[in-house]
């Protein structure tokens, strides 16, 4: 018998505006309790595919493996089906990274794909549950469609579902389902989780050569933590399988409905099981990974942090260190405005253009598209190519052990290196989190009225023995050099004549609180002064962000949340 198609009668929720290329972020606890919060999204999202495009098309689906994943799996196949979806790609038992989502949207040639994450959010039934549509070139919604989705989502009825159609979502291979009234059948395929993604990793790296330097007599002990996210099955599969890194090399490589109770953020403030381990000194590379995998941190022996600006610049530098970029060249490069600007001086040294872009990847998938820009990256621990539209942990991290390999140099020596050659930028974030959202809204329209007054430019802060000479204030805006599309109010910037900068922005954040960043930036170009902690050399810019923003005293805070 076909299975029913119904119609579902809904109210319409006023607070799904999808986050930029975030997707919709919320409490778990909010999609679980809300009558139809989560399908309501998801017809926005399906309703915002034109009819044409929508009938009978393919789409991928994956999730990190978070809490309310599976449920979250099951309507949105029963309601692709319902919407006219002809075929969908699924993950095995549901599981994908979101670089995986993207290579395989771009491999298939999907109309899209929905993952289900909220990427370094907490998990478990107190954590955050999200949802997030990538377009067909396999990256991130732009504006324009998550606009598109939001204002559909305000005025819904209805929803269409088929409750009947049960997928088993663990066993590989093609299952199909004849509904009601469509002629042809639903289709699913339950494709194995890395095999695609690997396929791809193949033709971009010399795998033989990071084989040799991951096994044999003189190998590198590296450890990897999977922070109990969706990269488990990865690391193990393309580390210790295909790469021949032992198989103890790799922890927490389950993937766990509440990440083990951790937080699935690859830095120093919540990935402290790596970093006590590398500080034993056993291990010559550590890096961890985030929970959908586009995120990572790399460690050298005895815990060295890699700051993401420096790994970026780093990369930048050493790209002929992968077949890839030997075959392809290199075009330009891109970085998020906030992202320290090391990877500006590599890209004078290569004579290829910088584009400067707000937070989030779907400004950089325009510039790869059209072919302007070959490597990307954000201060935020992501960092990619044109291989894929997302930025790509495990892929960062495979470009890291070629150039030890080709290098046969230590992490800490390749970024001293890097430092010699082209200085060195110490960079500090400090998250002031869970503001109320007025409060860090009023701080940064007087903020901006300050620094963008005539005369504050040219103003001189003294501290300590540091002058700081303002030269240009602006509140950033993005005009892309491929559509013109204009995206304003990005950060206020301050840029001194040493170009220290000082950024403050509003964070695009999940729920109802709000995230308030300060970022600082000086550069060094003297070597005998590239031994300093950030902090302290940074210090006087923060003295000055403190004072000009009265961030302390306006919030009641003594200090930020994170600092990384």
């Amino acid at each position: 018998i076909p299975i029913p198609v119904l119609t579902v009668q809904t109210a319409p929720y006023q607070d799904q505006k999808p986050a930029g290329g975030g997707g919709l972020r919320r409490p778990t606890g909010l999609f679980e309790s809300q009558r139809n919060y989560l399908p309501n999204f998801v017809q926005s999202l399906l309703s915002s595919i034109d009819l044409r495009d929508r009938q009978g098309c393919t789409m991928v689906v994956g999730s990190d493996g978070r809490y309310f994943s599976r449920t979250a799996t099951e309507i949105v196949v029963q309601m692709a089906a319902a919407n006219g979806i002809g075929r969908l790609v699924i993950g095995q038992n549901g599981i994908l990274s979101t670089p995986a989502v993207s290579c395989i949207i771009r491999k298939i040639k999907a109309a899209g794909g929905i993952i289900l994450t909220a990427s370094h959010s907490p998990g478990g039934p107190g954590g955050e549950f999200g949802v997030k549509f990538n377009v067909s070139n396999g990256g991130p919604a732009p504006d324009a469609v998550s606009d598109k989705i939001y204002q559909i989502s305000k005025t819904l009825e209805e929803y269409a579902i088929c409750p009947d159609l049960i997928v088993d979502l663990s066993r590989l291979g093609r299952q199909e389902f004849d509904l009601e009234n469509k002629f042809k059948p639903f289709r699913v395929e339950i494709v194995d989780s890395v095999d695609i993604y690997l396929n791809l990793l193949r033709t971009i790296f010399d795998f033989n050569m990071i084989r040799s330097l991951l096994t044999g007599p003189n190998q590198l002990k590296i450890r990897i933590d999977a922070m109990s996210g969706v990269m488990g099955p990865y690391v193990r599969r393309v580390l210790c399988d295909e790469l021949g890194a032992p198989a103890n090399s790799a922890i927490n490589c389950i993937p766990l409905e509440d990440f083990g109770g951790q937080l699935p953020d690859p830095n120093l403030t919540y990935a402290t099981t790596l970093l006590e381990a590398m500080k034993g000194g056993e291990y010559g590379f550590g890096a961890a990974f985030d929970a959908d995998g586009d995120r990572y941190m790399i460690l050298g022996v005895n815990g060295f942090f890699v700051n993401p600006s420096d790994s970026l610049a780093i990369i930048a530098a050493n790209l002929s260190c992968i077949p890839y970029f030997r075959q392809m060249g290199v075009r330009g490069f891109g970085r998020s405005m906030p992202t320290s600007t090391a990877l500006d001086r590599v890209a004078k040294s290569l004579k290829v253009p910088v584009y400067e872009t707000p937070t989030g990847w779907r400004f950089f998938s325009n510039l790869m598209d059209s072919g302007r820009c070959s490597l990307c990256g954000e201060e935020s621990f992501g960092t990619g190519s044109d291989h894929i539209r997302e930025k790509d942990g495990l892929w960062a991290v495979l470009v890291w052990l070629s150039i030890i390999a080709a290098r046969k140099q230590s992490v800490e020596e390749i970024v001293r290196d890097h430092w010699t050659k082209f200085g060195r930028h110490y960079y500090c974030r400090f998250d002031y989190e869970a503001l109320e959202p007025r409060t860090a809204y009023f701080i940064m329209r007087d903020l901006e009225a300050l620094i963008i007054d005539k005369s504050f430019s040219n103003q001189q802060f003294a501290v300590g023995n540091n002058v700081y000479r303002v030269e240009k204030t602006d509140s950033f805006e993005y005009v892309d050099p491929v559509d013109g599309t204009v995206t304003k109010r990005q950060g206020l910037r301050i840029i001194f004549s040493d170009a220290s900068r000082l950024i403050f922005r509003l964070s695009a954040s999940s729920s109802v609180r709000a995230t308030l960043r300060i970022y600082a930036e000086t550069y060094e170009k003297d070597p005998s002064k590239h031994d300093k902690e950030s902090q302290a050399v940074l210090s006087p810019l923060i003295a000055i962000a403190l004072k000009i923003s009265q961030i302390h005293e306006r919030t009641g805070r003594k200090g930020p949340t994170v600092i990384t």
